[in-house]
């Protein structure tokens, strides 16, 4: 399918300082952060624990940053450049909304299991707590599905895999929502607990084909 061109993202949250130090350095204070807000949220995250974890001192800290609250949204960032580069490569691989939606089912998995402490990150900013700085982040975030679901929708439409009077809005909507629930499903001990509730158990071996299979079914029963 044609891609278009990913929403532009915010600009950076951190000084000119740190794009001077070195990558090991860079690294080493961003994943001392995440570890931090993911773990602890970002209300009870003291950026005196942070720099201790990266083994600098607060100073320096201060010099790349110039609040808590840049530093976070430095490390939301990096979270997005990944998440956009898994998303598009997602759709530019799939030959229409099913095999989307499979393979998204299956990366949503995937995401949440190589990378837990985003995951944790990205659904701590969906609580009240942090609506003064999700209004923004979910202009941001929450663009990019809802046109490839969109454009893949009309395209089904024409072809005739998905029946002519769905919404396309509300259905990018719900599917969209699915993932969500999904992806949170295997970082949140709550969406854990809830995924047991709903299917008895989850698999042992974590291999969710079957979960996942019944997932494509139901959106295919709706589109179809």
């Amino acid at each position: 399918m044609a891609i278009k061109q990913a929403p532009e993202k915010p600009g950076k949250f951190h000084k000119d300082t740190f794009d001077k130090t070195t990558e090991a350095r860079r690294q080493t204070v961003l994943s001392a952060a995440l570890q931090q807000f993911a773990t602890k949220g970002y209300s009870a995250t003291n950026i005196n624990d942070i720099a201790k974890q990266a083994h600098i001192s607060i100073g320096a800290l201060y010099s790349y940053f110039a609040s808590k609250e840049d530093l976070f949204l430095t490390i939301v960032n990096s979270g997005y450049d990944l998440m956009t580069e898994i998303l598009y490569d997602v759709a530019k691989n799939s030959t229409d909304v099913y095999d989307y939606v499979a393979r998204m089912l299956r990366t949503c998995s995937e995401f949440a299991t190589r990378y837990e402490l985003l995951n944790q990150l990205y659904l701590d900013i969906t609580t009240q707590a942090l609506s003064p700085l999700a209004v923004g982040l979910s202009d941001q975030l929450e663009k990019i599905t809802p046109s490839i679901l969109g454009d893949l929708l009309r395209s089904g439409k024409q072809s005739g895999i998905v029946r002519a009077d769905v919404d396309e809005r509300v259905f990018a909507y719900c599917i969209d929502n699915i993932f969500m629930m999904y992806q949170f499903s295997f970082s949140s001990n709550y969406y854990k607990e809830r995924l047991n509730i709903y299917l008895g158990t989850a698999p042992a071996n974590g291999d969710m084909t079957a979960v996942e299979a019944g997932i494509l079914a139901f959106i295919r029963a709706a589109l179809s």
